[in-house]
């Protein structure tokens, strides 16, 4: 049996978004909760130039720390894995300088409802990349989906 090192660990952590990936239910959910509850203090106060660069980082660290985790898993996606809810996240809320915990909770609605149901699209998309780059992807098809919605609901709204 082979011992996992330090930088594996740490590369499990990093793919669960420590905790969150463990959640014994929806752990998916978790992720994506703990995102939208940590984006007011590490991404939204950020200039939009900033909040692009970090969801790139985002995909590129991801998807090399998924492809890891997965084969250290032995698993496709494994529900523990929610890296990706980050990027999907963060991504629904991109082009919003400031959101009230009303917005907060709409995008985090309409992230999981397309996160959660795929459609077409993102049903498709985990398969058009190897490995944790079709993890990763799949949640940011989820989360442009989530964004148009909540940037048209916004102008009809406000």
């Amino acid at each position: 049996m082979n011992e996992r090192t330090f930088s594996d660990e740490l590369c499990l952590q990093a793919s669960r978004l420590g905790p969150c990936g463990l959640s014994p239910k929806a752990p998916g959910t978790v992720g994506s909760a703990a995102a939208a509850l940590t984006a007011p203090l590490f991404f939204l106060p950020l200039s939009f130039e900033w909040r692009v660069l970090i969801l790139g980082l985002i995909f590129i660290f991801g998807s090399l720390i998924v492809t890891r985790a997965e084969k250290m898993l032995g698993k496709k996606d494994p529900g523990e894995i929610v890296i990706d809810e980050l990027l999907g996240m963060w991504l629904t809320m991109l082009p919003f300088a400031s959101l009230g915990w009303e917005w907060i909770i709409a995008a985090f609605a309409l992230f999981r409802f397309f996160d959660i149901f795929k459609p077409y699209p993102i049903r498709d998309a985990e398969h058009w990349l190897p490995d944790g780059w079709g993890v990763m992807v799949d949640d940011a098809i989820a989360g442009l989906y989530a964004m148009m919605t909540l940037w048209g609901v916004r102008l009809v709204l406000l």
